[in-house]
């Protein structure tokens, strides 16, 4: 198998507030804390480009892109490994 690269994008709380329940769908809990799991993240303008993989109403996979002001961003941790999973021992 082999390795996927993960990210995990933490936002400021007053992001997550603003965002309000427009975010709520794509957001995971973790042990560190409320984040967005994506597969790619680019920083280079004044929004961050998050590519996520979710399902759609019938089920499939679908990729899609979610973009947030950068100055919303708090950290983005990358992860490799050969799961393609995120977390903490």
């Amino acid at each position: 198998m082999g390795e996927h690269e993960t990210y995990a994008v933490f936002l400021h709380s007053g992001a997550l507030e603003a965002l309000g329940e427009a975010i709520k769908p794509y957001l995971s809990d973790g042990p560190a804390g409320t984040h967005i799991q994506c597969t790619g993240v680019d920083t280079g303008g004044a929004f961050c480009e998050m590519k996520l993989t979710s399902k759609n109403s019938a089920g499939k996979d679908v990729e899609l892109e979610l973009m947030v002001p950068t100055a919303m961003i708090r950290l983005i941790v990358s992860i490799t490994d050969g799961e393609g999973g995120f977390g903490f021992a």
